[in-house]
C-alpha cells in the first residue's frame, strides 16, 4: 500500500541511566508525511534533541519502533544505517560543521562523494545548481573561514541538499542566527517546501519560526502534548 508517511514514530521510549534512571522520552508515537513542514518545540530538556537523534538514526538505544520511508529500522547495522542517512535524510544543525580548509563548493559536495552515485562534474554541477538556487553562487569559490555566520548556514542547508533526502532534519538551525538571517533561512525553508515539495522536521526553541511552520509538534517532559 502506498503511503505518503516518510517518518513514522511508534511507542519510542528513552531513558538514561546516570547513575539513576531518568526517562528521557515516553511513549512517542506520530508520522511526518511528505512535503510537511513540522516544527518540534518545548522547553529545554524535553526531549526534543534527543528524540530527533533517534528518528535520525543517530541514536540507537531506544525501545519502539521507528519506520523511515515505510521500512523497520530495527536490527539494521550500522553501516545499513549509515546508508539510511546519507542518502534519505539531510541534517542542518545550530553549528554548520563546514570545513575550514574546503572551499563552498567541495563542502556542499561531501555527502555526495559519499554516496557515490553522481560523477565529479555530476556532483559539481549539482552543487553549484543548489547554490544558485539558495543565492549564493557567488560564494562558490570562497574557503569557508571567510563567511559570515548566515553564509555559513545556508552553504549548510545546500549540503543537507545535494543527495536529494526524503527529510531534513533541523536542530536549532537559526540558534546562532539574528533576525535577519533566521528569516532567510526561514524563507529558505519555506520555499523548498512549497515549490520543492521538500519534507521538513526542525527541532527550536524559536516561537515564532515555530509558528509560521505548518504543524507544530509539543514536547513536554519526554512527552508529545499537541
Amino acid at each position: 500500500m502506498e503511503t505518503n508517511k516518510i517518518i513514522e514514530a511508534k511507542s519510542i521510549y528513552k531513558s538514561f541511566h546516570d547513575p539513576v534512571k531518568i526517562d528521557v522520552l515516553k511513549d512517542v508515537s506520530f508520522s511526518i508525511n511528505k512535503g510537511e513542514f513540522s516544527s518540534i518545540i518545548g522547553k529545554s530538556g524535553c526531549g526534543k534533541s534527543t528524540l530527533l537523534y533517534i528518528l535520525s538514526t543517530m541514536d540507537t538505544d531506544y525501545q519502539g519502533n521507528l519506520y523511515i520511508d515505510n521500512e523497520n529500522m530495527e536490527h539494521k547495522t550500522e553501516k545499513e544505517l549509515a546508508w539510511v542517512r546519507n542518502e534519505k535524510i539531510g541534517f542542518v544543525f545550530q553549528f554548520h560543521y563546514l570545513l575550514n580548509e574546503l572551499t563552498v563548493l567541495k563542502n556542499v559536495m561531501i555527502p555526495g562523494y559519499k554516496a557515490n552515485k553522481m560523477t565529479e562534474e555530476e556532483l559539481e554541477f549539482k552543487a553549484l545548481s543548489l547554490l544558485k538556487n539558495l543565492g549564493i553562487e557567488h560564494l562558490a569559490h570562497r574557503m569557508a573561514y571567510q563567511l559570515s555566520g548566515g553564509e555559513k548556514q545556508r552553504i549548510a542547508i545546500a549540503r543537507a541538499l545535494i543527495n536529494d533526502p526524503l527529510i531534513l532534519m533541523c536542530d536549532e538551525p537559526t540558534g546562532n542566527l539574528d533576525n535577519k538571517n533566521t528569516e532567510i533561512v526561514f524563507d529558505i525553508f519555506k520555499e523548498l517546501t512549497t515549490v520543492y515539495k521538500k519534507t521538513f522536521l526542525i527541532v527550536t526553541h524559536d516561537l515564532t519560526f515555530a509558528e509560521k511552520t505548518s504543524r507544530i509538534i509539543q514536547m513536554d517532559d519526554g512527552r508529545l502534548i499537541s
